[in-house]
């Protein structure tokens, strides 16, 4: 995509990807806003005086959830909030708003979120118009650990200005805690805009007034997680699969935690205590060891509360500097980014730190580089109208050997051989509105899930089923071989000789000399998917967003093209349409 007037040297400063980090304290009831959230139309958007236009682009519902809360406080404010996906915004629209308030995420490699794409490939293109009426302040969301930190944020901050926007407030990039920081902005940001007239330039005030944001509808948080018990862990994939996808059901008691299909469950982690033990004596230093800043020992902070897995940037740069390892200093020098990431590619904090025997780092001082430990969030994989009282996650355990030692992932292993059937493990729902069986039964549901991808979609199946929807379902599932990876195939079979399951395409790319995906057999039944498609469908993806997700994207866009008779650009045209419709839909990571 080409973006004009944004100069390749623009100063991106950080490092970023957006996963799913820990959600705002739940989302809130309409009645907690004080009312219905208004939603902008590009056919009619609200541009009356005190009106605040509060935007949007989220991947898992951050964003999402960051805006419903301004909702409440800018009411108190006397501003009269409209809040709308970007996506859902036209240019039209969005030149005739005067103030604005844009909320971005960024995920992926700095990518901009799914719901925010289209507005941006318009804003950025040359025949974007002038906006010198519009008043606005872009608050964005990222994670340091990753390149392009918040950057779907800065473009568009840029981009704004660019057109000749005024800036109402500074735009504050947020780290993955970003509740207090992005509470903080918010009281500063409203009442500069309740003080901007329109596009009037002028001297404006910032208020003294903290002014909460609305009450939360559920108590069950990242920073305040429901102990549920693990009524069911269990292997789906057979001991001569090369991976290990494992089956999770938690009881959630009379916690009233409530989800529907589509969203994710966040699992509040401790570290692998091997781990703990090998950098103690890296360190030299006891479980019980005091540390300058923290409450708990040593032993403890590194337990539970730090991410002593994946390095932080600052521990690399640090280790770069003193190791005396001219490999990751040359990497580290030329700001090389693949060669970075080949570089410390399964290697965590303790490779690290033993890439010189010599390297002297004291605990206090390792501490001070690491980030705090987060929740790891899955895409639950039951329907609450089947699984009663139950939320159900399937996970592949990470596990490998590197430098000489064995490695697995933080969350996965913790659940998979720390947490063992009937105990109890931390979670909190994080809710995902832009990923949702359609409202309409009736519409055709085309669900595109290899792997563990298959989660959400094993829910929505439940969901239809339980809802008694007549509209047709067709699942294109693969992975590597059919024998010892067609996880839940018994429950696939039943759905469809029971007619829930109209239409079900397996691909196990490792069964035949030439490996076949899900993207293949897409490409195969080409004509019927355009059919459902042209029908109403709603097309799903799921699973790894780097290359199976990228794969099927264009698998889609060629099978449009082919069998509508569509240019390459018409055809962008019809999945771009898709999108606004809500009917190309994606939880990708």
């Amino acid at each position: 995509m080409k973006i004009p007037y944004i100069p390749e040297d623009a100063p991106f400063n950080g490092d970023q990807r957006v996963w799913l980090a820990g959600f705002l304290a739940g989302l809130h009831s309409r009645a907690a806003l004080g009312g219905e959230a208004q939603v902008a139309t590009a056919a009619a958007p609200k541009t009356g005086a005190g009106t605040l236009h509060i935007l949007y682009g989220t991947q898992t519902g951050n964003a999402e959830a960051l805006a419903m809360d301004m909702v409440a406080a800018a009411k108190a404010h006397s501003l009269q909030p409209v809040v709308s996906a970007l996506d859902d915004v036209s240019l039209d629209a969005f030149v005739a708003m005067k103030r604005v308030i844009v909320i971005a995420s960024t995920y992926g490699e700095g990518e901009m979120p799914d719901n925010a794409q289209l507005f941006w490939e318009a804003l950025s293109a040359e025949t974007a118009p002038r906006l010198e009426d519009m008043n606005f302040a872009v608050l964005a969301l990222g994670d340091t650990s990753y390149d392009g930190f918040c950057q779907a944020g800065k473009l568009i901050d840029m981009r704004l200005e660019q057109l000749g926007a005024k800036r109402l407030h500074t735009r504050l990039d947020c780290d993955i805690d970003f509740e207090d920081a992005a509470a903080g902005w918010i009281g500063e940001a409203l009442p500069l805009a309740a003080r901007t007239d329109g596009g009037m330039s002028g001297d404006v005030v910032v208020s003294d007034v903290v002014v909460p944001l609305a009450a939360v509808k559920s108590q069950w948080t990242r920073k305040n997680p429901y102990l549920a018990c693990v009524a069911v862990n269990r292997c789906l994939s057979s001991t001569s699969s090369h991976k290990e996808i494992r089956h999770y059901e938690f009881d959630l008691g009379d916690s009233g935690l409530q989800y529907e299909a589509g969203d994710a469950l966040g699992v509040l982690p401790t570290n692998d205590p091997v781990l703990v033990d090998a950098l103690l004596a890296r360190l030299g230093s006891g479980f019980d060891a005091t540390v300058a800043g923290q409450d708990r020992s040593l032993g403890e902070a590194l337990l539970g509360h730090f991410e002593i897995s994946t390095p932080s940037r600052e521990l690399i740069a640090t280790v770069g500097e003193r190791s005396g390892n001219e490999e990751l200093a040359h990497v580290l020098r030329n700001g090389d980014k693949e060669a970075l990431d080949a570089f410390l590619w399964n290697k965590d904090t303790l490779d690290l730190l033993n890439l010189s025997s010599s390297l002297a780092i004291d605990a206090d001082e390792f501490v001070s580089l690491l980030k705090p430990l987060q929740h790891r969030a899955y895409s639950i994989s039951s329907s609450p109208a089947a699984a009663i009282g139950q939320v159900h996650l399937t996970i592949a355990s990470v596990r490998y050997h590197a430098q000489g030692r064995a490695h697995g992932g933080v969350c996965s292993t913790y659940l998979a051989d720390r947490i063992g059937q009937g105990d109890g493990a931390g979670i909190f729902v994080s809710p995902n509105k832009a990923f949702r069986v359609p409202v309409d039964d009736s519409a055709p549901m085309i669900m595109v899930g290899p792997g563990t991808g298959i989660a959400p979609f094993r829910a929505f199946l439940q969901e239809r089923r339980a809802r008694g929807a007549k509209g047709q379902n067709w699942l294109f599932f693969g992975d590597q071989h059919r024998a010892s990876d067609f996880i839940y195939e018994d429950e696939l079979t039943e759905m469809s000789q029971n007619g829930v399951l109209n239409r079900l395409d397996l691909a196990f790319s490792r069964d035949q000399a030439e490996k076949i995906y899900v993207q293949t057999r897409m490409i195969e039944n080409g004509k019927a998917l355009y059919g459902w498609l042209q029908d109403g469908g709603h097309f799903y993806v799921c699973g790894d967003a780097a290359r199976m997700a990228r794969d099927v994207d264009q698998a889609l866009h060629r099978i449009v093209s082919d069998h509508g008779g569509l240019t390459v650009e018409a055809a962008a045209d019809y999945v771009g349409q898709l999108k606004r419709e809500k009917r190309y839909l994606r939880d990708v990571y």
